[in-house]
């Protein structure tokens, strides 16, 4: 019996022993008993039934949906007076800025010459007149050519119809110079000089520089009397008397202000 007791307890010693080594002992549940105990005491003991939930998370905020008709509705897009609409088959842009000069054109019906130039500068839109940059030797060359009785200024542009002379430009927007513009700035600009011809009827449309003449026909021409007409006014292109152009001299440009003159004349006569 003795030894039978020192047995067991060897045994014993030994299991112990050797759960000890192992190196990780997995954990048993509590028996149902205590399990039942546990609940009833509002404690946890590992069962799933007893572990306390997470309420709900407060990070976010949540917004109440809003019936169709208590929704604000947008204001619609505004529009810019200078704007106008295009159809809705275009494949552009919906809107497209209508053009407008800072230099109004000089423009009377039966005139003998209408000067056009390129584009207003930035002292000429300043200013609300044609050529009024002082370095522009447009005002000069006019009197010089006999076109007008005495030297002009560019704040006396209205007085031109008297002379049987107007003004215009083949593109409107104002750059800094010429060189600025693109070949957006003259779309429509042949339309519109052919509609200055028909309804106005001038004897001669004259082109201020051989990029005014390219603006709106899109090809480079050469100076002086030029082959296409416009309706029944003749074109004639003249060098640029912009201070830019100063490499062509007085006496050159003057020539051709003359010749145009002497044109004018005859197609009066």
């Amino acid at each position: 019996m003795l030894r039978r007791g020192r047995r067991e307890c060897s045994f014993r010693q030994a299991r112990a022993a050797a759960a000890a080594l192992l190196p990780g002992r997995v954990r048993r549940r509590p028996a149902a008993s205590v399990r039942v105990a546990a609940r009833e005491a509002g404690t946890g003991t590992g069962d799933r039934s007893g572990r306390r939930r997470r309420g709900p998370r407060t990070g976010r905020r949540r917004v109440a949906r809003q019936a169709p008709d208590q929704m604000r509705a947008r204001p619609p897009p505004r529009c810019d007076p200078s704007c106008e609409m295009r159809g809705h088959g275009s494949q552009k842009s919906d809107r497209t800025v209508a053009a407008r000069s800072a230099v109004p054109d000089v423009l009377e019906p039966g005139l003998d010459v209408v000067f056009c130039g390129i584009n207003p500068g930035r002292v000429s839109a300043a200013a609300g007149a044609h050529f009024a940059n002082p370095r522009n030797d447009f005002w000069r060359l006019l009197h010089d050519a006999d076109f007008t009785p005495r030297l002009m200024e560019s704040s006396e542009q209205l007085e031109l119809p008297r002379f049987g002379l107007g003004l215009t430009n083949a593109a409107y927007r104002t750059t800094p110079g010429s060189g600025d513009l693109r070949r957006a700035d003259f779309a429509g600009s042949a339309e519109r000089l052919q509609l200055v011809a028909r309804e106005l009827r001038p004897r001669i449309i004259a082109f201020v520089g051989k990029e005014a003449y390219r603006g709106a026909f899109g090809e480079r021409p050469s100076l002086g009397l030029q082959e296409r007409r416009l309706a029944d006014s003749r074109l004639f292109v003249l060098p640029s008397t912009s201070p830019a152009n100063a490499a062509v001299p007085y006496p050159e440009r003057l020539r051709w202000f003359e010749a145009l003159a002497d044109l004018s004349r005859a197609s009066g006569s």
